[in-house]
């Protein structure tokens, strides 16, 4: 049986920032795989270089050298609108802060990434009607985010993320604004999703209590990974 092929594949990533006078490597020639359907955590202190490789992993960053290979695809190969088209097609994202806008409904927040694609307006409406519903949130389809708790928030966040099936899910530090127990509730629903719908996450977190629950830990520790 052939053994199936990464989704992701990161070599030898580097990634400097100019700061004053200095040059500051934030990620330090990173490798690593992600498989398909995999829920990956990478953890380590403030500063270890986590969000800047998320960002380089969903394009929203490009390396000073390396390669990110997604399907066997170079992504830094790509001009900046096939990357943006990638994005949306392709990856989804969940933030510390869930970006919702806060005159929109759930329901019309989770439709965005369709209608920016130019999709049916009913058919995304619908699909964004299903994934509220998976998340919990049938009965909060109409709330603004003003009228949502932070977890409540948050799923619709994660519904969005998934608005476009995407192959893979980044989550940057998804649970740190919310109590233990939402958070404990919110990671749970994202090990489902993943589980159910075969989605890959990677997700940053300090929590070293919901990292544990994941397939794979990575450590990193001044831009490099220390631990896998």
């Amino acid at each position: 049986m052939q053994e199936e092929k990464p989704l992701v594949q990161v070599l030898d990533v580097t990634k400097f920032f100019p700061m004053g006078e200095q040059t500051v490597a934030a990620v330090r020639g990173i490798r690593f795989d992600i498989g398909r359907g995999e829920m990956l955590a990478i953890v380590g202190a403030s500063g270890a270089g986590k969000s800047t490789l998320l960002h380089i992993l969903g394009t929203l960053d490009r390396p000073t050298s390396g390669t990110v290979l997604f399907e066997g695809q170079d992504l830094f190969r790509l001009s900046d609108h096939e990357q943006a088209e990638f994005r949306n097609r392709r990856i989804g994202f969940v933030f510390q802060f869930h970006h919702l806008l806060p005159e929109f409904t759930a329901l019309e927040n989770t439709c965005l990434p369709a209608l920016i694609q130019n999709r049916a307006a009913a058919q995304a409406r619908a699909e964004a009607g299903a994934l509220l519903g998976d998340v919990g949130l049938s009965q909060r389809l109409h709330h603004k985010p003003g009228e949502l708790s932070g977890g409540e928030q948050q799923r619709v966040a994660v519904a969005r993320a998934l608005m476009q099936g995407p192959d893979l899910v980044l989550a940057d530090e998804p649970t740190g604004n919310l109590d233990t127990q939402t958070g404990e509730a919110l990671f749970a629903l994202l090990k489902k999703l993943n589980r159910d719908r075969r989605v890959t996450f990677v997700i940053v977190t300090h929590n070293e209590k919901l990292s544990a629950q994941a397939d794979r830990l990575i450590h990193m520790e001044d831009g490099r990974i220390t631990q896998v």
